[in-house]
């Protein structure tokens, strides 16, 4: 491997390994109560991420962020690895959406698709299955999860229609596709 090879695979693994740090700080300090949902900006670097490396780089700072901040930083009860699948999955969405290019249609489209399959139906079979499944059905968690799920979809699309572009000018990302 050539030099200039690499440096930019150093670059890109210490700039991997700082959006991953900030992951776990957002999505473990960096919570906003909005009274019936907490709003994380969490999903920041995981965008940044996808924009700047990649769709393999999204799902690694989502799925490693949530992985790390679960062991460094437990909230409640013991790890679970099945909602880092769902980080990991959501990385997925956010990567193949917005790797390329981030028009307002990708944005919403990734978002959306993150909030209702991964947040909506996957991480509330996860709750039922481990947490409520005697208590209540399924779509009874679905139901109960339904508002939050749906400020948290229209603040993600709001912040990032207003932010992404102006981010990817700090960090000098090249605009693709």
């Amino acid at each position: 491997m050539n030099r200039k090879k690499q440096e930019e695979t150093l670059f890109t693994l210490v700039c991997l390994a700082l959006l991953i740090a900030i992951q776990v700080v957002l999505a473990r300090f960096g919570t906003i109560n909005l009274g019936i949902t907490r709003f994380s900006l969490s999903f920041i670097p995981v965008v940044i991420a996808a924009r700047r490396f990649g769709v393999l780089s999204s799902v690694a700072v989502y799925g490693l962020g949530d992985l790390v901040g679960a062991i460094a930083f437990p909230t409640t009860g013991a790890f679970n690895p099945c909602f880092t699948i769902t980080a990991v999955l959501s990385g997925l969405v956010f990567g193949l959406f917005l790797s390329k290019k981030a028009s307002i249609l990708r944005i919403i489209g990734s978002v959306l698709c993150s909030q209702v399959f991964c947040t909506l139906l996957l991480n509330s079979f996860w709750l039922w299955h481990f947490y409520y499944s005697a208590e209540k059905g399924y779509p009874a968690v679905i139901l109960s999860r339904l508002p939050q799920s749906i400020i948290t979809a229209v603040l993600q699309i709001v912040f990032m229609a207003l932010f992404l572009e102006k981010i990817s000018k700090v960090i000098k990302i090249p605009k693709r596709g």
